[in-house]
């Protein structure tokens, strides 16, 4: 059974008597933290004598069985993360959809008052805002929709409407993606996005008009609108014989009802396309899982409000924020900024309470340690995975960014991978010598003509002599 992120707040949060170090003054206090801390084992002091002039190295290396601190060298220093901002916006996604179970949906609506009828004025496209939304390819598709609503009686349509107002994409017009988001997405545009969202609806429009009358329906104007306006309805005032008040009649009337389904389809878990993101560090599809957060009502439409909820998650399940700063989905902005500290605390948290995946009963799960071993962790499991050897770190490929890197050397390390020029980072779990899972965070930032190639080695060797030191 799991454990539920308020029940992780209780057990962050558990309260009792003030500790010495509870009555210090702050500044003392972080001090003795320091101090309590241990700084770097003589394996990872010697890989880090490697590291080139100018490069700064963050390091943060706990035990998830004991909840040893093991490596601990500039832990609250914010450095630029590159990808493994993506851990962020990953967790955010899971908690948001309810786990690994969790799905998108759309639907096509028609006014309340033209429910079964085989004419109506106007159909409308309403959706989650995610990118898998597919024109014709499978049982989440533009396709399916159209046959439902065709199979349910409705032979003709005046208008294709639209509710894509739940985002503002101008929002994300600065953003590095270069990529407006938009509310109503397709898993076509991946490799060529529209540009503004007039052509977003100009594509998505004609593709439903498409598959509408491809199904069977006619569509009798080729424009495409907006949703239309939602009116709350407000009783008229009553009155008894005596001119007493009386409650509001309960009965909405048919033309002021909200518009109802006539087609709905739903996506496959949420979990499958996160690893699909997150293996090969897929930079639009973060961004616009990113979006998913921000979309109204949920949010505020926003880039700024899909990042607030966003840093709201990591507060809620007790991640220091000193120094992060959210600036993408993605991790392309220079303006991000994470600490080895806050990169642990998410990934001790999302093993100790993980979204299992669906399907398969796992024996034990209420122990974090069995799930992670039998792979059933949707969110370890969607992460790279180091030396499986594909060649191309393709969508499908289990090892993603790290399937070339730890070939042969006979470790189990799932992390997150992270580049920009004078960037490297790996965050994530490797399973060292004594059968533990370690979650690290280990991050490099130097000048930008610093070689990369030589901060991965250095990366790797680092997470090889933490697996055979502990």
């Amino acid at each position: 059974m799991r454990r539920s992120l308020p029940l992780l707040c209780l057990l962050l949060c558990v309260g009792g008597a003030p500790s010495p170090a509870a009555q210090v003054p702050a500044a003392q206090q972080a001090d003795l933290t320091l101090q309590r801390e241990p700084g770097l084992g003589a394996g990872v002091q010697r890989v880090l004598r490697g590291l080139p002039s100018g490069v700064r190295a963050g390091v943060l290396v706990q035990d998830l069985q004991t909840g040893q601190v093991l490596q601990a060298r500039l832990p609250d220093t914010p450095f630029i993360p590159a990808s493994a901002n993506k851990l962020v916006m990953g967790a955010a996604v899971l908690n948001e959809r309810g786990g690994a179970d969790g799905w998108w949906s759309s639907e096509l609506t028609v006014p309340a008052a033209q429910v079964g009828r085989a004419r109506v004025k106007a159909v409308t496209l309403r959706g989650s805002g995610d990118p898998t939304l597919s024109v014709s390819g499978g049982p989440y598709s533009l396709r399916a929709l159209a046959k439902q609503a065709y199979a349910r009686g409705l032979r003709m349509v005046g208008e294709v409407r639209l509710d894509d107002a739940r985002l503002d994409p101008d929002t994300w017009k600065d953003a590095p993606i270069g990529v407006p988001m938009t509310a109503l997405r397709l898993a076509e545009w991946h490799d060529a996005p529209p540009l503004s969202q007039a052509t977003a609806r100009q594509r998505l429009g004609s593709a439903l008009i498409a598959e509408l009358r491809r199904a069977g329906i006619s569509v009798t104007s080729g424009q495409v609108g907006p949703a239309a306006p939602l009116k709350p309805y407000l009783a008229p005032a009553r009155t008894d014989e005596r001119g007493r008040p009386l409650p509001p009649d309960p009965v909405v009337p048919v033309n002021r009802r909200p518009e109802q389904a006539v087609a709905s389809v739903r996506s496959a878990p949420v979990a499958k396309f996160l690893a699909a993101t997150l293996r090969p560090s897929d930079n639009l599809w973060a961004e616009e899982l990113l979006a998913t957060l921000a979309r109204r009502p949920a949010g505020n439409g926003t880039l700024a409000g899909g990042l607030a909820r966003e840093r709201a998650f990591l507060g809620r399940i007790g991640v220091d924020l000193s120094g992060v700063v959210l600036a993408d989905g993605s991790g392309l902005s220079r303006e991000d900024r994470l600490t080895p500290r806050a990169l642990v605390a998410l990934l001790r948290v999302m093993y100790d309470l993980p979204y299992g995946l669906s399907g398969t009963p796992v024996e034990g799960s209420g122990f974090p340690d069995r799930v992670y071993r039998q792979r059933q962790n949707a969110f370890v499991e969607a992460l790279p995975q180091g030396g499986t050897g594909e060649n191309v770190p393709a969508h499908d490929g289990r090892g993603g960014t790290l399937a070339r890197r730890f070939l042969g050397a006979g470790l189990d390390v799932r992390a997150k991978t992270g580049t920009l020029p004078g960037v490297s980072s790996l965050a994530g779990y490797v399973t060292a010598k004594s059968g533990h899972t370690l979650a690290f965070a280990l991050m490099m930032n130097g000048p930008d003509d610093t070689p990369i190639l030589t901060l991965r080695a250095l990366l790797d060797e680092t997470v090889a002599v933490l697996a055979a030191e502990n």
